[in-house]
Formats: C-alpha cells, structure tokens, sequence
C-alpha cells in the first residue's frame, strides 16, 4: 500500500475510534483512542491465534509493519506536535519556574536513567534474563523521558494547580529532547565506543550532550526572533499561518541537517512566537485563527499518534517472559522517577517552597508515550532488541492508561 493509502486507512481508523470513545467511553482522547486501538489490535491477534491464515489479520500487521513509527514521528509528527503545544504555554510562568523545569529535564532523565539501567541490569541477572549494562542504560533513556504529547492532553482536564501543571509541562516539552540526546550518545558508544560510532569516552558524549541541547536551544532562539520579525511585518492571518507552518518543517528539517536537537529548537520557538510573538506581532483575529489551526493540528496528529500507539501491539513480542519483564520495568520506572526527581525538589526546597504532594502527582503523572516507543522501534536488529521494544511498550501503555486514568483523583 502506498503513502496516501497508508495514510487514508489511519485518518479513518482515528475518526471511527474517535466517534466509539465520544459515544461509549467518554475517556479523555488520548486514552480512550489508544484503549479502542488496543482492543482492535487483541482482537485480531486473538482471531489470528484461533483461525491461523485469515488473510484480513495478516494484512493488517502488515499494514501496522509498513509504517515507520519511529520516522512518522520524530521526523513527520514530533516538530508540529512540540510547537503546537509550546504555543500554548505562559512564559512568564515557565520563567518563574526555570531552575526546577531545568533540573528535572536535566538531571533527572540522566538520573533516571542510570537508576533505571542499574535496577534493571540486577533484575534481568537475577531472572535469568541477562542484559549487558550499557543496554539496560539504553532503555533507562528511552523510558526515562515523559512525553509532552501525552502530559498536556490529560493536565488539561485533570485540574493541576497552576504552578504544578507548569511544573510538569514544561519538563515534559523540553526532557524528550534531552533523554533523545542520551539516547543517541549511548548508542553512538554501543556502535562504536563512542558517540557517532566514534571512540571518544565520556569527553565526546558531554560534547555531544552540549552541542545537540544548547545547539538546539540558541538555534530555537534564533528561529523565533526571526519569526517574530516577519511576522511583524505582515498583517495577514493566511500569510502569518504560513509563516510559522515554514518556521516548523524548515525548522526541524535544517536542525536536524546541523545535528542539533529539533525538539528543544521546536518548543524555543513556540514559545517565543506564543508569547512574545501572539502580543507583539499579530493581530486579535490572526490570534484566534492561530490558536483555532494550532490546536486542530494538534488534536489530529495527537489523535493518530495514539491510534499508531495501539495498532503497534501487533508488531510486539508477547512472549510470557518478555511481558513478565515488562511488568517488572513498570515499578522500576516509577521508583527511578520519584528519586530522580526527590533529590532536585529536595535539595530546591531549601530556597522555594513547592505545592503539598508535589512529588507524589510528578512522579505518577510522568506519562511516556510515542516518543518512547519510537527510540524503541529505531534500535538496530540486535538480539536485545525485542525485549527492550517489549518493556518499552507495557510501560508506556501502563502510564497512559493507568497513570493517566488515575492521575485527577490522585490530584483531587
């Protein structure tokens, strides 16, 4: 099937999921989309265990295998969602909570991984699963970063107090782009003994680190500023809306060509056009139809994402160990993120004080999702592939619906 075929049967899918959660489950839209996919995805895993050559179950996992997750989204989807979101988000309250926002999305996806990693290493060797350290480290990256795309959508109607939904979106929008430069500096030392198959040791990963983040973040800046300045120029809401679509593809596109990080470059930019730009530069009708386009490309790509999500069940190893493995990674990961982010809020709470149970709704409502399964589904065909790709999925789909489902009572 062909790439607008490919891409018709996902617009139908979403839109049918979309009207089964809107008159049966009434669930916030991420969840109730990837619980129906999830439900299809079983289904015929079940039809095809009971009746072996069905020929509609194998050409839908075929279907599911011809879609490149990890490209769909951290190339096609990830720069327009992570905008979108940034456009939404008050500056002035993110500056106010700079130095916690920084060191959660920092240290604690470095923390988070090494916890993670280590736990896992010991876990693995003790069940007879054993894994090398530097790739138990290698899924502490790839399910230590939460997901922006999964975070903002449930906050939005969980009611976080202000100061704690700032706290939790503005780590989620900037710690993807940090835990994916992990990720790539500790595959860059599997493949080769260092980053980019390169030997160089700890040296040349912290020079990775900088230059992808803060390379990611200047060019963010820049992007932004120049933005800001054509767009003060143009009274147009049609141009204007242009303008910033071209900000995001030739955005992304020319980060990733100068190899530094497209998702922090991404979330700088939106929040420079969504703050300075909204009140600096554009119209109050040009506001409105921004707000209106942003957030249906935001709802649509959202709502395919977590359909993707779901139908990927069928491409996952559900061998009983494997799954038993996955279970087991679940508490991991949570321990991992309530001490990565305790001994930051600990050691912040000697100067500022931070909302009652803080730590508690930051820690569960540490949702991972697609950006995950897609470092996941781009590790090379190495034996420890499928295993990690296992966990990787039981973690994001326990957070998502678990974590997600739970997290406005655990507020309340």
């Amino acid at each position: 099937m062909g790439m607008f075929g490919i891409i018709a049967v996902l617009l139908c899918l979403t839109a049918a999921f979309s009207w089964v959660n809107y008159k049966f489950l009434r669930l916030p839209s991420a969840i109730g989309l990837m619980l129906v996919s999830l439900a299809l995805s079983f289904s015929l895993l079940l039809i095809g265990v009971i009746w072996p050559g069905i020929p509609f179950v194998a050409r839908t996992e075929a279907l599911v295998r011809s879609v490149d997750f990890n490209r769909t989204l951290m190339v096609g989807m990830l720069s327009f969602l992570l905008f979108a979101g940034s456009l939404q988000v008050d500056l002035g309250r993110l500056l106010r909570q700079k130095w916690r926002v920084l060191s959660f999305a920092t240290f604690g996806v470095i923390a988070s991984t090494f916890i993670i990693g280590s736990l896992m290493y010991h876990v693995l060797a003790l069940l007879g699963t054993g894994m090398s350290y530097i790739y138990c480290l290698l899924f502490g990256a790839i399910v230590s970063p939460t997901d922006p795309i999964a975070v903002m959508g449930i906050l939005k109607k969980a009611g976080a107090p202000e100061s704690l939904e700032t706290k939790i979106t503005g780590e989620s929008l900037f710690n993807d782009g940090v835990g994916v430069v992990v990720f790539i500096a500790i595959l860059g030392v599997i493949e080769g003994g260092g980053p980019g198959g390169h030997p160089g040791g700890l040296p040349a990963i912290a020079m990775l680190f900088v230059t992808e983040a803060l390379g990611g973040f200047v060019f963010g800046l820049a992007l932004g500023y120049m933005g800001f300045h054509v767009l003060k120029g143009v009274d147009d809401y049609q141009v204007e809306l242009l303008i910033t679509l071209a900000m995001v593809t030739g955005g992304y596109a020319l980060a990733m060509a100068l190899h530094i990080s497209g998702p922090i470059a991404m979330v700088v930019a939106g929040l420079m056009i969504g703050n300075h730009g909204r009140w600096f530069a554009m119209s109050e009708r040009t506001r409105e139809r921004l707000d209106m386009f942003w957030e249906f490309v935001d709802e649509v790509l959202n709502s395919v994402l977590f359909v993707l999500i779901g139908l990927e069940l069928m491409v996952i190893n559900l061998e009983a160990r494997s799954l038993l493995m996955g279970l087991i990674a679940v508490p991991v990961g949570l321990i991992a993120r309530f001490v990565s982010l305790g001994i930051p809020i600990r050691a912040l709470s000697l100067f500022s004080r931070f909302t009652p149970g803080a730590l508690k709704v930051m820690t569960w409502g540490g949702l991972r999702g697609g950006i995950s399964v897609a470092l996941a589904l781009s590790l090379p065909l190495v034996p420890e592939r499928s295993l990690i790709l296992t966990m990787t999925y039981i973690i994001v789909v326990f957070s998502i619906v678990v974590q997600g489902l739970t997290l406005k009572y655990l507020l309340k």
